[in-house]
């Protein structure tokens, strides 16, 4: 049972991060955009599935509070740099966007506020995921001794290396969503840069004597991220061969595997201290009790396929490109 709802909690999480990240990945975009006609166009590309896409990091954040309550406030008090910078990103982009046609003079500024925001959010959520991989200074009393353990070149390059990947996606995304083929000379730009960001996040992560004590199973992430480089290259050549969907499945395998590496290479543990290796947090210690986990499953067996029918029938009802009868959001 415990395995099952870590197992659902890394998914929820990975979810978000596919369809918050093209969310992101426009955001990133705008600034590539010539007018205020080419940013409504992505915006109004992104504007249906917005808000549905944060659904999932709410649906997780509600996992990790009810079936992991020792992991919520470890990881709140470790991690807290980064994930209140993810946050703020994640606040400002959905802020953003609502109040950016409230006046037509400040459409420009909101923009750039937009851009801002996703760029917090991408870096946000690539620390945190670094910074997962790297341990945390735990104690055995369950205190957490500062916050600068946060601030290193492992967690710097994850977070550089996750908006890399959530400009490819977005890219991919809007290719899928523009009649336009500019986002997809875009999105093959921008492979090689991440790719380039995976290659130094690997040699850090290497170097770090913190991520090598903390991974607990090296050969496990060596596959991983052999398929994490394969599907930045198929997104690539998709790309350039007019194939948006799949490079737009591609990116999305792209985003799923940081999270996938993570829960791997760091098994059974949840949380790895870095200070005191018997105060690491196993994934058992940090689930709730067993009679929780299952009242917990019976309010997931109804919900979990109204997500999934919520997400997939906007996919289907908002399907293909956008064009003048689309309508207009922001």
């Amino acid at each position: 049972m415990v395995t099952i709802w870590y197992g659902l909690l890394g998914l929820f999480f990975a979810a978000y991060l596919v369809l918050g990240g093209y969310d992101y990945g426009s955001g990133l975009l705008l600034a590539r955009s010539r007018n205020n006609a080419d940013r409504r166009a992505v915006l109004t590309a992104v504007g249906p599935f917005f808000l549905g896409n944060e659904v999932w990091l709410v649906a997780a954040v509600g996992i990790l509070f009810g079936a992991f309550p020792m992991l919520e406030g470890e990881l709140l008090s470790g991690l807290y740099p980064a994930v209140a910078l993810a946050l703020a990103g994640v606040l400002t982009v959905t802020a953003a966007v609502q109040l950016r046609s409230r006046t037509d003079h400040a459409r420009a500024a909101w923009d750039r506020v937009v851009i801002a925001g996703s760029a917090l959010a991408a870096l946000g959520w690539g620390a945190v995921l670094g910074g997962l991989l790297q341990g945390v200074p735990l104690h055995e009393d369950g205190h957490v001794e500062g916050v600068s353990h946060v601030v290193t070149p492992f967690a710097a390059a994850s977070a550089v290396t996750l908006l890399t990947l959530a400009a490819v996606h977005g890219a991919a995304f809007l290719t899928l969503r523009l009649p336009e083929a500019g986002h997809a000379r875009i999105g093959r730009r921008l492979v090689p840069w991440a790719l380039a960001a995976v290659a130094a996040t690997t040699v850090v992560g290497v170097l770090s004597a913190r991520v090598r004590d903390a991974v607990q199973r090296p050969a496990a992430a060596v596959p991983l991220l052999c398929l994490l480089v394969a599907a930045l290259v198929v997104a690539g050549g998709a790309l350039a061969r007019g194939r948006p969907g799949v490079g737009f499945a591609a990116t999305s395998v792209a985003l799923v595997v940081p999270v996938a590496l993570v829960g791997v290479a760091t098994w059974p543990y949840a949380l790895v201290s870095t200070v005191d290796p018997a105060a690491s947090l196993t994934v058992a210690d940090a689930a709730a009790s067993g009679p929780t986990l299952r009242l917990l499953s019976w309010l997931a067996v109804p919900l979990i396929p109204v997500l999934l029918s919520f997400q997939m029938m906007s996919w289907w009802v908002f399907r293909g490109r956008i064009d003048g009868r689309a309508p207009v959001y922001w």
